[in-house]
């Protein structure tokens, strides 16, 4: 009998500075016997520098971790999808191996699991900047308010929720190639769930503007965002939504496509109009039926297709924001201590 309950995938490349970390965290403060309910996968994913070599050693020093080699790089989400074969837990967990887990998030999400048996659990983070400053994410409020209404906008990442391996198998779901590999994944899994676990406590810390890191690099390949929202909002329009999940999805869609045109250190400056004009074809592609959804001018812009406009909005918001008016100074000081776990479970 299978006594494996959470399996634990780590795809590695290109990330020799942070990979022990990564790993020490995951079975940091176990017991023997909750350590025998995890397992680790970590897949090399064709890595250019030493990690495949320094899993190997990790391995054999501590025989408590899986790695698999992949021969040639496949990226983000078929190494993942690599992990997910080889997989024997009853759950899976994608931790990027450039964060890490505070102490103490293990055991919580094995406790949680136990005890409530859910399709997907979704945990909250802590955004963690160069300087180790500590800061909750925008989106994190979503978790208080447990109806999926809510826990949609929650960040749709693929390391903020645990999933049952069984659902993925039911649902055919894994993830596709390309740059934004989680948009068609997190809230597929999520929409699908019949029983959902919120457990309110920050366990994974997420980097952030590491060099060589996807959403700090300036490439074209930003652009395959469109194909991702292309089959996340497919797979669902295959379902039959009701009218409030069509709409949620598709405000979710252009608020996010308008962060990544705005990026500078993803889009470069003159690939913005080729970005915006895809940004409102997709607009136009996929807007609800009976649509009313947020009055600000920024998605006005999209709907009416001026650029132009855009472009000099854009422009007034930057040199404001380098001339900001004086204001007081307030500070605020955020503990790298996990927070009080709460949860509850929908369905």
């Amino acid at each position: 009998m299978n006594s494996l309950l959470l399996s634990v995938i780590v795809p590695v490349y290109a990330v020799e500075g942070y990979l022990y970390q990564c790993l020490e965290s995951i079975r940091a403060g176990l017991t023997a016997e909750e350590s025998a309910l995890v397992e680790v996968i970590a897949v090399n994913d064709a890595s250019p520098d030493s990690c495949g070599e320094m899993l190997d050693g990790y391995a054999a020093r501590h025989g408590d971790l899986r790695v698999l080699h992949l021969s040639s790089n496949v990226g983000l989400g078929l190494a993942r999808n690599a992990g997910l074969a080889e997989a024997r837990g009853k759950y899976v967990w994608f931790v990027d191996s450039d964060d890490w887990l505070p102490a103490g998030s293990v055991r919580a999400v094995l406790d949680r699991l136990r005890t409530e048996s859910p399709d997907v659990m979704l945990i909250d983070h802590l955004r963690v900047h160069e300087n180790g400053r500590l800061e909750p994410d925008a989106s994190s409020g979503a978790l208080k308010d447990f109806r999926l209404q809510s826990l949609i906008k929650l960040q749709h990442t693929a390391w903020n929720r645990i999933v049952r391996r069984g659902l993925l198998e039911e649902l055919d779901l894994r993830f596709l190639p390309g740059w934004y590999e989680d948009v068609p994944f997190s809230n597929p899994v999520l929409i699908a769930a019949q029983r959902v676990s919120v457990l309110d406590r920050v366990c994974y810390h997420y980097r952030l503007g590491r060099l060589g890191a996807i959403t700090a690099t300036r490439s074209e390949r930003h652009f395959e965002v469109f194909g991702q929202y292309d089959r996340m909002l497919e797979w669902v329009a295959a379902r039959d939504p009701e009218p409030w999940l069509r709409h949620a999805l598709f405000t979710l869609m252009v608020n996010h496509l308008l962060v990544v045109m705005g990026n500078d250190g993803r889009v470069h400056p003159r690939q913005r109009r080729a970005f915006f004009k895809r940004l409102a074809a997709h607009y136009r592609r996929y807007t609800p039926a009976g649509y009313a959804g947020p009055s600000g001018l920024k998605h006005r812009l999209v709907e009416a297709r001026s650029y132009t406009l855009y472009a000099a909005l854009r422009q007034a918001y930057r040199v404001t924001k380098r001339n900001p008016e004086p204001s007081p100074v307030v500070r605020r000081i955020l503990a790298s201590s996990p927070q009080q776990a709460q949860a509850a479970t929908i369905r």
